[in-house]
């Protein structure tokens, strides 16, 4: 899964992944405790429009945006079929944005927290799924997403048995062509990203407090 991420600031964000910002009205900054129900940058169409939407996906035909605190991951083996994702899979796809994300292993002393990112870049392109709550009984609209996730790769195995999908580059244009509905060849990039080419290490349990959000989140110890 995917519970809890780090984002660099938004001018960051724009300039790695060629992004316009849509609708944003105060820039937004670097979080290094991102949780479900915060509102986190997301890119999303074939022009890279940059949007600040709810993390946790609420769909069209919920009662209310309670059921987003528990949909903030998409199984990437059945996203094509859960009623929940299979419309947003063929016509709302985006990318999350991230400079990392973190796991916690379980031990005998209790959850130890890991942080794991990209080897060669400080930033990478998680797959995502974003989708309209139409609002009902006085409640506004809201747009929302959730982070695909698969298979544990072999750096990420002795932490957790799952792992957010990573784009390469090179796949990234057409997950956001909304034109591709070619679900056989989206699903075959729902992957466990080469562990060769990622990191990890050992992090302050502070970060299991969603409400400490600073640098010294991601320092090892």
């Amino acid at each position: 899964m995917c519970g809890r991420y780090v984002t660099p600031e938004q001018a960051a964000i724009e300039k790695h992944w060629k992004a316009t910002p849509q609708g944003i009205a105060k820039p937004l900054s670097a979080r290094y405790n991102a949780a479900p129900t915060q509102t986190m940058p997301v890119i999303r169409g074939a022009d890279r429009d940059l949007v600040a939407l709810r993390w946790g996906l609420i769909p069209s035909w919920a009662k209310d945006v309670k059921i987003g605190a528990k949909m903030n991951n998409a199984r990437g083996e059945t996203v094509s079929e859960k009623p929940s994702f299979r419309v947003a899979f063929k016509r709302r796809r985006c990318i999350v944005p991230m400079s990392g994300f973190y796991e916690w292993h379980t031990t005998p002393a209790g959850k130890v927290p890991h942080y794991f990112s990209l080897l060669n870049a400080d930033q990478l392109a998680a797959a995502g799924l974003w989708e309209c709550w139409p609002g009902k009984d006085g409640a506004e609209p809201v747009e929302s997403f959730t982070i695909i996730t698969t298979a544990a790769n072999a750096i990420m195995a002795p932490v957790h048995d799952r792992m957010p999908v990573i784009l390469p580059e090179n796949a990234i244009d057409s997950w956001l062509d909304l034109d591709n509905q070619d679900t056989d060849g989206l699903q075959e990039l729902l992957v466990p990203y080469p562990a060769d080419e990622m990191q990890e290490w050992t992090v302050s349990t502070r970060v299991n407090n969603a409400r400490n959000e600073n640098e010294d989140l991601v320092v090892p110890i």
